[in-house]
């Protein structure tokens, strides 16, 4: 199948180059010492006073010649892992916004386990997204659970992949038990880990930062499902370029995949990134800019000279609202990557550049989600879809509306939204005159209105609370006060501007 691309194979073979030169040339900073130590077994000079680590070519190249083409990201319901590359990209919600828009209030506030527990019952039912990267913090957590108190909200409501961040061993260790204690027993989990991590080990430009790093190795070392980000801030942390980040860029994942490698041949990587561009006008923080989608294109095709998976966050948005900034930011860079043959795509929920979620936003990427999949499931040209014989059977000035074939494939041929609107201009101002991030709201408030067919087993849930003293709630409870809204602002005067167009129309 052939993408969209930018770079040429010289270009290609340049940055990576490029790359080898800085790694071994300009070196990292690595900040853990037993990372330092690790890359001088390997070859590696290291100066342990200026802790910079210079990687030689060959030390890189051995050892992306040993990282997988594919990884999988598992689940409590092995129907729902997910190994890539495949033909549809593996769509996730992004992570790790501190705050929410309260779906009864409607104002902003800091999240807690209960959202959590609400948005893994969401992202359970909705069938755009394949996994729940933890959408929020929880302000709500004990001092020594915190990321205890996000992942078992998840893991309790959603049978889809789950997966965020740790801060250290201790924290992975909670979340480890918790796995077992939902398994049955550690060598049930151990048979089929169904956790997954993340981290991000490099801090642009050229340095790896102790913990994250450590946490690197510890994934590495111990086999667990876990893959890096590399984050930085074109203008800011690397040249304002896209050339010049780019090679920054992949000169950084290189390196963390390195490290990786070195602690354990095999383990699974994706290519996945957050590269952000400055707004130079004021330094504004800009993840919805288009040029993440151009450098995902860029990152796709230097994904697949390495042949591993390529990832990125790209549905992301610096609007505030659900409007027409959130919907072309969302939807340009995520189909841009979709076309450039990007595996997995970080796009749901998120606003206020990855600060706040949105339930109504979630339920709108998830459409946004549905239609890049169908633009990466193709044409679906045959000859039988061509329809010679039907177009000569039904002739010059026929209808097809009621052909057989025509009722066969209303439901496939076409993509069928649940919340754009496509009725008519009265209709829908007789209905209310809604807007989507309404309609999306009140799809949310539906799937949480119902029981959750994903919810832990009681037994397997009182196991759990048995060991964790203090144990957040975990349960996806409605709030109270959430109610349907069908009526927009201005629906009951567009309705009453309706009514008087067709008593015009009649007299």
């Amino acid at each position: 199948m052939e993408f969209f691309s930018y770079l040429t194979p010289d270009d290609i073979r340049y940055v990576h180059d490029a790359s080898l030169e800085i790694l071994e040339e300009a070196g990292l900073l690595v900040r853990n010492e037993k990372a330092r130590k690790r890359f001088a077994e390997h070859g590696a000079r290291v100066d342990h006073e200026t802790e910079i680590v210079r990687i030689p070519a060959s030390v890189v190249e051995a050892c992306r010649a040993v990282v997988p083409a594919t990884i999988t990201l598992r689940g409590r319901d092995p129907d729902r892992d997910v190994t890539f590359p495949r033909k549809l990209p593996v769509v996730a919600t992004a992570s790790s916004a501190p705050d929410i828009a309260d779906p009864v209030t409607g104002t902003t506030r800091r999240a807690t386990s209960d959202d959590i527990a609400r948005i893994a019952h969401l992202v359970n039912e909705l069938p755009g997204y394949d996994v729940f990267s933890i959408s929020t913090l929880a302000n709500d957590a004990p001092g020594d659970q915190f990321s205890l108190s996000r992942f078992y909200p998840a893991l309790k409501n959603c049978l889809k992949p789950c997966r965020t961040s740790v801060y250290n061993f201790r924290e992975a260790n909670q979340v480890l038990k918790l796995g077992e204690l939902i398994a049955g027993s550690k060598e049930a989990y151990w048979e089929r880990p169904f956790i997954n991590f993340g981290y991000c080990s490099i801090v642009s430009p050229l340095t790896m930062d102790f913990d994250s790093t450590e946490m690197l190795m510890f994934f590495a070392e111990n086999g667990i499902t876990a893959y890096g980000t590399i984050a930085p801030m074109g203008g800011l942390s690397t040249p304002f370029s896209l050339s010049g980040m780019l090679t920054l860029m992949n000169a950084e994942w290189l390196a963390a995949a390195t490290l990786a490698q070195l602690s354990k041949p095999g383990t699974a990587q994706i290519y996945n990134f957050l590269p952000v561009f400055a707004d130079m006008r004021d330094g504004a923080y800009a993840p919805g800019a288009i040029e993440i989608g151009i450098m995902n294109s860029a990152v796709c095709q230097m994904a697949r000279f390495y042949n591993v998976p390529a990832g990125g966050v790209l549905g992301v948005t610096d609007s505030k609202v659900a409007d027409a900034q959130a919907g072309f930011e969302k939807g340009m860079s995520p189909l841009l990557g979709a076309v450039s043959g990007v595996h997995f795509i970080i796009m749901g929920g998120l606003k206020d550049s990855l600060m706040s979620f949105d339930f109504g936003q979630a339920v709108i990427d998830n459409e946004i989600a549905l239609m890049i999949k169908r633009v990466c499931d193709g044409f679906g040209f045959s000859e039988e879809s061509a329809s010679l014989q039907e177009i000569k059977d039904t002739g010059p000035a026929g209808m097809f509306a009621d052909n057989p074939a025509t009722l066969e494939r209303m439901r496939t041929a076409t993509f069928m939204p649940e919340l754009a609107d496509r009725k008519l201009r009265e209709q829908w101002e007789r209905e209310g005159a809604s807007n989507i991030h309404q309609r999306a709201l009140n799809r949310a408030l539906d799937i949480l209105s119902a029981p959750n067919s994903a919810a832990l087993d009681p037994a397997v849930d009182a196991r759990i609370r048995a060991e964790f003293d203090g144990l957040v709630a975990g349960d996806s409870v409605l709030p109270e006060g959430w109610k349907r809204c069908d009526v927009g602002p201005t629906g009951p005067l567009r309705a009453r501007r309706a009514t008087r167009r067709r008593v015009r129309t009649r007299t």
